[in-house]
């Protein structure tokens, strides 16, 4: 038995040949596991789940739904560019919103899984956008609006992320250690899963005399990945497209 873990996979009508790849991975590789979770960013960004006019979307939903429906559980957390990712996706693919973070048991190994951008604590600008964006006031006046004016807007804050980013220094925008520290604290001290950072790689961290694993996953911008964990511990493998 084995579970895979994905995120910032940033699908987009823009980027067809991502999307074609994940199709290829839900199709062969996926349908082996116990389990796959998506651990944030699946889309590049979500206006709602009432788009119900977004091809793209739609075809996402079918590939899972048909991975679920062959016997592996789907999981789904939010990230930062899906924050508005919802229930009506969530049965439309038939998987399982999770919050950001859950705690797993991998295999007898306590996990906790979280998107990964809580921890980047030193972008103070990002940290408040994040409060901001998570709001339930303002996500509810957000999808009073009309989907157009939605996709516009999400569109605007698009370009407006991807400028500031560029003003900042790369490690302002990667975990800070005292919150992973932290959060491992509160946590017990399990293994952690994330993405955001597009950072993967594996870290270990000695926190209070624990030695805990931390695994980043990486992004699906030129190709993609996945981290498969089964009863021997995790594997970073890369996908070619």
């Amino acid at each position: 038995m084995s579970s895979l873990f994905i995120s910032d996979l940033h699908l987009a009508g823009e980027r067809p040949a991502i999307t074609d790849l994940f199709l290829r991975f839900t199709k062969t590789i996926a349908p082996r596991a116990q389990a796959l979770y998506i651990l944030g960013d699946l889309f590049e960004y979500w206006i709602g789940d009432d788009n119900t006019d977004d091809t793209l979307a739609a075809v996402v939903a079918d590939a899972l739904k048909r991975l679920s429906s062959s016997g592996v559980k789907v999981f789904l957390m939010q990230g930062n560019r899906d924050v508005l990712l919802g229930p009506g996706f969530a049965d439309q693919s038939g998987a399982e919103l999770i919050d950001d973070p859950t705690l797993i048991n991998l295999y007898g190994r306590p996990t906790l899984l979280t998107h990964g951008d809580a921890l980047c604590i030193e972008d103070i600008e990002y940290q408040k956008f994040r409060e901001y964006a998570r709001s339930p006031m303002h996500q509810q006046q957000f999808l009073t609006q009309s989907l157009e004016t939605r996709r516009e807007r999400m569109l605007q804050m698009r370009a407006q992320s991807e400028m500031s980013k560029q003003q900042k220094d790369l490690e302002i925008m990667d975990v800070t250690t005292s919150a992973v520290d932290q959060l491992l604290r509160n946590h017990h001290y399990p293994n952690i899963i994330h993405g955001h950072t597009h950072r993967p790689a594996r870290h270990e961290h000695d926190v209070d005399g624990h030695r805990c694993e931390r695994w980043v996953l990486t992004d699906w911008y030129q190709t993609g990945g996945y981290l498969l964990c089964d009863a021997s511990g995790c594997y970073s493998h890369k996908l070619s497209q």
